[in-house]
C-alpha cells in the first residue's frame, strides 16, 4: 500500500510580544512544520527578534482589519514588517489577494533571489461563494504566480465560511483545479461544518492547514488545536 502523504501543519500564534510568542512556540516547536506569527496581534512587532528566538520555519502575517485582522493603519505601515521578514529570510510572508497590487509587487521584488515564499491569501468570513466565484479566485492566484519572475514562490490560500457540507465540498474541490495547474494551494473552511476540511485538505493535496496552540488560542472560527489535529492524523494513518 502506498504511504499516505500530507501537507504541512502550521500553528498560528498570537502573542503581545516576542517573549510571549517564544513561550508559546516552545510548546509546539517539535511538532509544527511552520509557525505563523500574527504581527497584527503584537503591540510592538519585532521581526528580527522573532527570527532570532524561533527556530521553526516562520510565516509572518500582518492581517488588516478589512480582512478579519487587527491591523488598522496604512497599508504602507502594514507592509514594512513583512519586508523586514523577507530581509530576515523568513520561510513565508502572507499577502492578501485583495491588497493593492503595488504592495504585492514590493514583496515579490524583495523576495527575488531569496528563500521566502508568499502565501497569497483570500478569506470570506460570511459564507462560501458559488463554485464559479471560487474558481475565479483560484485563477487570479494562478495568474499571479505565472506573471512573476519568482516562479514557484507563490502558494495560494483560500478560506471560506461553511454553513453546510456542500460548502465544504465546494472548497475542497478546488484542489483538483490547483493540481491540474501545478499550483500549490491551501484551502479549507471556517465554521463548524468546515472543521473536517482542516484535516481532509492535508491528504487531498492541500499545501498546508492551520491549527491553534490550544482551544483558548483560536485565531479563526472552527480552528482545531494542534493536539486535536495530530490525534486525528495519527488515527487516520493508523487505520
Amino acid at each position: 500500500m502506498a504511504q499516505m502523504t500530507r501537507g504541512k501543519i502550521c500553528v498560528s500564534l498570537a502573542g503581545g510580544d516576542v517573549a510571549a510568542l517564544a513561550a508559546q512556540a516552545g510548546q509546539v516547536a517539535d511538532r509544527a512544520d511552520v509557525i505563523e506569527v500574527r504581527l497584527d496581534s503584537m503591540q510592538h512587532p519585532d521581526v528580527a527578534a522573532c527570527c532570532a528566538a524561533l527556530d521553526t520555519p516562520l510565516l509572518f502575517t500582518n492581517r488588516p482589519s478589512w480582512e478579519g485582522g487587527a491591523f488598522d493603519r496604512s497599508e504602507e505601515q502594514r507592509i514594512e514588517p513583512l519586508l523586514e521578514a523577507v530581509q530576515q529570510q523568513a520561510a513565508y510572508v502572507d499577502c492578501e489577494l485583495r491588497a493593492e497590487s503595488s504592495l504585492r509587487g514590493q514583496l515579490l521584488e524583495a523576495m527575488s533571489g531569496g528563500p521566502t515564499r508568499m502565501i497569497l491569501s483570500w478569506h470570506n468570513f460570511e459564507a462560501t461563494p458559488p463554485q464559479a466565484e471560487l474558481e475565479d479566485v483560484l485563477a487570479q492566484m494562478v495568474e499571479s504566480g505565472a506573471h512573476t519572475d519568482n516562479t514557484g514562490k507563490i502558494v495560494g490560500k483560500i478560506v471560506t465560511t461553511a454553513h453546510s457540507p456542500e460548502d465544504a465540498l465546494r472548497v475542497l474541490r478546488l484542489q483538483e483545479q490547483a493540481k491540474a495547474a501545478n499550483f500549490p494551494l491551501s484551502c479549507f473552511c471556517m465554521g463548524e461544518p468546515g472543521r473536517i476540511t482542516r484535516l481532509a485538505t492535508l491528504y487531498l493535496g492541500g499545501y498546508m492547514t492551520y491549527a491553534c496552540l490550544n482551544n483558548s488560542q483560536v485565531t479563526a472560527p472552527g480552528q482545531l488545536s494542534l493536539e486535536q489535529l495530530q490525534e486525528l492524523t495519527a488515527l487516520l494513518v493508523a487505520a
